[in-house]
């Protein structure tokens, strides 16, 4: 008498296997852990920060930061010229600048795929021309196009949100349509024709979910593009003003310091610098894997 058993495999989500190979991206992973490490220091901005942002200090002007030899214990990351404590500065900061960013890459993400969407399902006459169009737009820098719209519209905050999110569109549209395009070639969407189905269907129960990888790559690289943007026009005097403790806004009021107080110009501009670099490092990670389980 022989016993036979049936073994069960579990095949893993596609979820979990980008999971699993993103892993072995030692690089990308350790990204990760900064990025979310700044995302926590941003959403427990006031309980990690020990002074208000805008809170100015008399007799405390140019502080240097602990470690100096004339440092102040209360200062951790020094002052600026006004008696502020840069590091509350700091942490305020990466709450104002990760909010704007994910603001403007929500609403614009809306907005991209949605017209991408309805581009790819359009006649030839409106597709043509509107990509002529998009890929001229992309063509020039995002930057560029951000600081020609906000000194058409006027300088200030809202007005740099509303820039920097008019750029990203076009990415998004792109994105949407090209992957979509793509998949109208695949066998299944004749076969969904046939039993029925209409174009809302199609996309809603078959394109989109095949082409989220695509989507939600652009969404990381549109992140860290917006919060380069938003700063880079804060800078420059087109966005954020001051008393707000945007990350942009703090280091163009400081490069007038740098020969004596670098440490007001380096705290600001190295945590652009790591931000950017941990997210566009998670970027090219997930560009990996995703490629990986596409040829797979």
């Amino acid at each position: 008498m022989s016993t036979s058993f049936y073994i069960q495999h579990q095949v893993p989500s596609v979820y979990l296997k980008w999971w699993i190979d993103f892993k072995k991206n030692k690089l990308a992973l350790s990204a990760l852990v900064i990025f979310i490490f700044i995302l926590l220091v941003a959403i427990f901005a006031n309980l990690i920060a020990p002074f208000d942002p805008t809170t100015q200090f008399e007799n405390a002007t140019h502080i240097p930061p602990t470690w100096y030899n004339n440092g102040d214990v209360r200062f951790l990351l020094g002052t600026d010229d006004l008696g502020r404590d840069l590091f509350s500065r700091l942490v305020y900061g990466a709450r104002l600048s990760l909010s704007l960013a994910s603001l403007v890459v929500i609403i614009s993400s809306i907005i991209g795929i949605t017209l991408g969407s309805l581009l790819a399902f359009s006649p030839s006459w409106i597709d043509i021309p509107t990509m002529r169009i998009m890929s001229f737009i992309l063509s020039l820098p995002s930057l560029l196009l951000a600081i020609v719209i906000v000194a058409i519209i006027g300088p200030g905050l809202p007005n740099a949100i509303y820039a920097v999110m008019l750029v990203l569109i076009p990415h998004f549209l792109i994105t949407t349509r090209s992957a979509i395009k793509i998949e109208l070639k695949n066998e299944y969407v004749t076969a969904m024709y046939l039993d029925g189905a209409n174009k809302f269907q199609l996309l809603k129960y078959s394109i989109l979910p095949n082409i989220f990888p695509s989507i939600i790559l652009q969404l990381v690289v549109a992140f860290s593009s917006a919060i380069l943007e938003i700063a880079a026009l804060g800078f420059l005097g087109l966005g954020a003003q001051a008393p707000y403790p945007e990350w942009g806004t703090i280091l163009s009021e400081s490069h007038d310091y740098l020969v004596f107080a670098p440490w007001s110009v380096a705290v600001p501009g190295l945590a652009i610098f790591f931000t950017i670099l941990s997210i566009n490092l998670v970027a090219e990670g997930l560009r990996d894997v995703m490629n990986v389980e596409k040829n797979s």
